[in-house]
């Protein structure tokens, strides 16, 4: 595998297609050249499976401190507030850009219908019934295609940035990047004054999520290697309510079902969130993943159970029609029954160090969406305040490129595949993967411990000498690429839940078992 195409010049390049790095390239495509790559298809990650909604005042009655407020305390603290009322103040304007552009959002008697999901005082949750990324994301693909200056790239996995001082530039910048072309399996070069990470998060570290398999932190991780900060990677968020089955992988129970009056119980009928919290099943995630965990682990129980059924069918199949459709389909009638529900990995409410506009520590290299830690979710994330950060950061981090003329890059080396060889042993990259998965969610959960921690970290130190010796003597793979840079977020989480002597939101430690009195973000700085 010999690289000897030349490099691929454009003004942006975007890693990821879900509603942050679609919303930049449609902000973009006016005045920019821009490509989007994506490891898959251009619906395949995250955003697509978001149920729930999106977060914005527009009710009577509702106010941007109100939502504001909600977003701090859920945050336990640790919200940036600037951050947190940009994205609140510039909410409603996105939801407008939505509708303008055909987003078929839920009506009641010709309004926005708005619902109400855990931690929010008011309703304000615009949505498309119970499939609201599927049908933002569509809706933005269709756009997307249609409009010139936008190539689309899909099967292009991110290997590396390419930076100014791996080439041994005298002013360290972001000059590109190296993708892995899965038609053809060859690295291709890519060069842009300006890179826009927006991979989405890193849920696939933990052995139960509800993400999507593109959801391996690639972004996090490379931007690391690049020299850039990582802040709060230790705050990952578990959705309290996964769907329990065999035959189904990772499907979520939307937050709405809690909001529209679902009840958490035991398997004999006992409700047992309000003995955890006032605000019972409508608590914060953090709270109620820990109480479900909690009564599992009391109880030995594989599951609990959320039960919708005292609603009338209409209102069932009117507001939940998918997951009613797929309950059914594995004979669960929620209309009548209860669902089989699991905590699982959902949200890194940590991630890559930016500004208001998404810029990173790197020259030229911006990152939004969830790959980015802005400072909105602080030590948990506000239900559906995810995908209207992706949007609003979008734009700014758009705005700001838009303002900001930088050089076009030098020529750089192709990549070179010359010394390497295939790969004999295929079976250690799973093996690896597995092990990894495994031990992230049995020592770094929703509870953990020092020695825990320990554990983790010193198999994850294992895991980097096999990976790094993979990776400098065999051809790339994706899996192989996935594999390396959800080691590298491993780590990331560990060390940085090592340095929280506390229990704060997300982050609840047996060991540290108190809140300190003080709320400081952890940051972890890069080896020079």
């Amino acid at each position: 595998m010999s690289n000897i195409q030349a490099p691929q010049e454009f003004d942006v390049l975007i890693v990821g297609s879900g509603l942050a790095g679609l919303s930049a390239a449609l902000h973009l495509a006016p005045t920019h050249r821009v490509a989007v790559l994506t490891k898959r298809g251009m619906s395949d990650g995250s955003s697509n499976w978001a149920q729930g909604g999106i977060a914005a005042v527009l009710g009577e009655g509702d106010t941007f401190d109100s939502h504001v407020d909600d977003t701090l305390v859920a945050g336990a603290g640790l919200s940036d507030p600037a951050a947190t009322r940009f994205v609140v103040e510039h909410a409603p304007e996105t939801i407008a850009w939505l509708r303008d552009m055909g987003v078929p959002f839920s009506q009641e008697d010709g309004h926005l219908h708005l619902t109400r999901e855990g931690g929010h005082s008011a309703r304000r949750i615009v949505h498309v019934t119970d499939a609201t990324g599927a049908a933002v994301q569509r809706t933005m693909i269709e756009q997307v295609r249609k409009t010139p200056n936008i190539t689309l790239l899909e099967h292009h996995t991110l290997v590396d940035l390419i930076t100014g001082k791996k080439r041994g530039m005298p002013v360290n910048r972001c000059l590109g990047l190296y993708a892995l072309d899965e038609t053809t399996d060859e690295v291709l070069t890519f060069l842009a004054p300006h890179t826009i990470l927006a991979t989405g998060g890193a849920g696939k570290v933990y052995l139960y999520t509800t993400n999507p398999d593109t959801a391996t932190g690639d972004g996090i991780a490379a931007a690391w290697r690049a020299g850039c900060r990582v802040t709060n990677m230790e705050f990952i968020q578990f959705h309290p309510t996964c769907l329990y089955h065999p035959h189904v992988k990772s499907f979520l129970i939307t937050e709405a079902v809690r909001g529209e009056g679902g009840k958490l119980l035991l398997p004999d009928g006992t409700r047992f969130m309000p003995g955890h919290d006032a605000r019972a099943e409508l608590a914060p995630r953090d709270i109620v993943a820990r109480a479900i965990d909690f009564e599992m682990k009391k109880h030995g129980l594989d599951c609990v159970l959320l039960d919708i059924s005292h609603q009338p069918e209409t209102f069932i199949k009117e507001h939940f029609p998918n997951i009613y459709a797929k309950c059914l389909e594995l004979g669960i009638d929620i209309t009548k029954q209860p669902i089989p529900v699991v905590p699982a990995a959902h949200y890194t409410c940590g991630g890559i160090h930016t500004d208001l506009s998404g810029r990173t520590d790197l020259m030229g290299l911006h990152a939004i969406g969830e790959t980015a830690y802005t400072g909105l979710h602080g030590a948990n994330r506000l239900a559906s305040n995810s995908l209207v950060e992706c949007m609003v950061f979008a734009r700014s981090a758009a705005t700001d490129i838009i303002a900001t003329r930088l050089d076009r890059p030098p020529a750089v080396p192709a990549w070179d595949a010359s010394r390497v060889t295939d790969a004999d042993e295929s079976v250690v990259i799973s093996h690896n993967w597995d092990e990894l998965r495994r031990f992230m969610w049995d020592y770094v959960g929703i509870v953990r411990t020092n020695k825990r921690l320990d554990r983790a970290l010193h198999r994850i130190a294992l895991l980097q000498s096999e990976i790094h010796e993979f990776y400098t003597n065999f051809h790339v793979s994706r899996d192989l690429l996935e594999l390396r840079n959800l080691v590298q977020v491993a780590e990331l989480i560990v060390r940085s839940a090592q340095a929280r002597h506390e229990s704060r939101g997300l982050h609840f430690s047996r060991d540290y078992p108190e809140m300190a009195p003080v709320a400081v973000p952890t940051t972890l700085v890069p080896p020079n």
